[in-house]
């Protein structure tokens, strides 16, 4: 919640730029929750046109490529390339390739250590070893365990070696296949400029492009119903947001009314106009103050017809019926009183007199009748001290501020006609002033 309110000089020339009005009447009319909303609805109808538009323009990249996607495709499908086939092909050729260097040695070693090489030749030494044990004195045990550790070793040799022969049985058409489904591999990957491991990701790729152009009838209806759905909600919740709008503009002209006859203005109309705009976040509504300062005028933009004493007072109005809907507010006016005198002067000292009432208000002026209204008084100075500009408040007593009123209106020397004139300004004031 806010505490302090300032109105600087130059607020009134807001008046001037209709792009602010509706902001005006928004926080007038405490709009903050269905703005709210009207922004969430404006941000979920965004995204659905977005979605919509990315989706066109999918379908639009998918059909232009339409042909090439469904050739790649098939050269796809009927290749069928799997993830690390590559590296299992290529160990696979190099496998059979040297297979058939190295199978005649290891068809020759197999022979050596076979019936016919070693193992015949064991199996005899161990035969006569076990008949020579029948003369127990000759010790023949240990040599005849040892000879039947070593036929275990042969075995398991003769069982290595006979896996490595049916490692390297090699069918020359099985060689032929491998390097043909290689070099296809191989030729699609440059084709696609891409690796051969990357394939698989690739014709997935062409995949969801082709299910796009499948899917795009349907896809599109979707995604345009969900538009139509978030705009059909966004224009419920502006419509409510509208409704808002007017009814606090009446009840703005009307607090305008009452608070312009004070400030010698009884005359004038102010009127909040409501137009339909281009839809956005705040909604779709433009926002206008037209005035009519002289009867049978006609009403126009604000910026075309007050001047700059009507706009101060139009100003001031405006900032009292925003800020008397608060209580417990301090109010900062700066120089709101500029571009009036005289009786008008004194009708906005006045007016601000009676806001204080309801909140604490501070009020920076050059105007003596409305310093006059006030219960305190503040003497603003600036002097300049070794180079250094610096600027001094300093409170003023009740018994010292007919000379100073005296002195805004008749300067740095104060007649007896200004003290006179000072002290009636101060008569004239209400009575808490005094």
């Amino acid at each position: 919640m806010a505490l302090v309110e300032v109105h600087g000089q130059h607020d009134d020339r807001g008046l001037l730029d209709a792009k602010g009005h509706r902001a005006v009447l928004d926080a007038y009319a405490g709009n903050e929750a269905a703005l709210a909303r009207t922004a969430a609805a404006w941000r979920e109808f965004q995204q659905a046109d977005k979605a919509l538009v990315a989706a066109k323009d999918a379908i639009a990249l998918a059909e232009a490529d339409a042909e090439y996607v469904q050739h790649s495709l098939k050269e796809l499908a009927e290749l069928g390339p799997e993830a690390g086939e590559d590296e299992a092909l290529d160990q696979k050729r190099r496998l059979m390739q040297a297979a058939e260097r190295v199978r005649g040695d290891v068809a020759k070693a197999a022979h050596a250590v076979g019936l016919e090489g070693a193992e015949g030749l064991l199996t005899d030494a161990h035969r006569w070893l076990q008949d020579a044990a029948e003369t127990p004195e000759i010790g023949m045990e240990e040599p005849i365990e040892a000879m039947g550790r070593v036929l275990i070793e042969l075995d398991e040799l003769q069982n290595g070696i006979e896996a490595a022969l049916g490692r390297l049985d090699v069918n020359p058409f099985e060689l032929e296949q491998v390097e043909e489904r290689l070099f296809a591999l191989r030729a699609l990957a440059r084709k696609h400029k891409v690796l051969p491991d990357e394939l698989p990701a690739l014709w997935a790729g062409f995949q969801a492009k082709s299910q796009v152009l499948d899917e795009s009838g349907s896809r599109l209806a979707d995604l345009s119903a969900q538009r139509e759905q978030a705009h059909v909600s966004y224009r419920a919740t502006a419509d409510a947001l509208r409704v808002k709008r007017q009814k606090a503009a009446g009840r703005l002209d009307k607090a305008m009314r009452a608070e312009l006859a004070p400030l010698k203005m009884e005359n004038a109309v102010f009127a909040t106009v409501l137009e339909q705009g281009e839809e956005g976040p705040s909604g779709r509504d433009v926002v206008t103050f037209q005035v009519a300062t002289n009867p049978g005028a006609p009403a126009g933009a604000i910026d075309k017809i007050a001047s700059g004493g009507e706009l101060s007072r139009f100003l001031l109005a405006l900032k009292v019926c925003l800020t008397t809907r608060s209580s417990g507010l301090t109010l900062i006016f700066d120089e709101i009183d500029r571009g009036v005198g005289g009786a008008t002067a004194d009708a906005v000292g006045r007016r601000l007199s009676a806001v204080s009432d309801g909140a604490q208000v501070l009020v920076v002026t050059h105007s003596p009748q409305v310093a006059a209204m006030g219960i305190g008084h503040f003497v603003v100075s600036k002097s300049v001290r070794a180079g250094v500009t610096r600027t001094a408040v300093e409170a003023i007593a009740q018994n010292q501020r007919r000379d100073e009123i005296a002195r805004m209106l008749a300067g740095d020397v104060i007649s007896d006609a200004a003290r006179a004139a000072a002290q009636a300004l101060l008569d004239n004031a209400p009575v808490a002033a005094r």
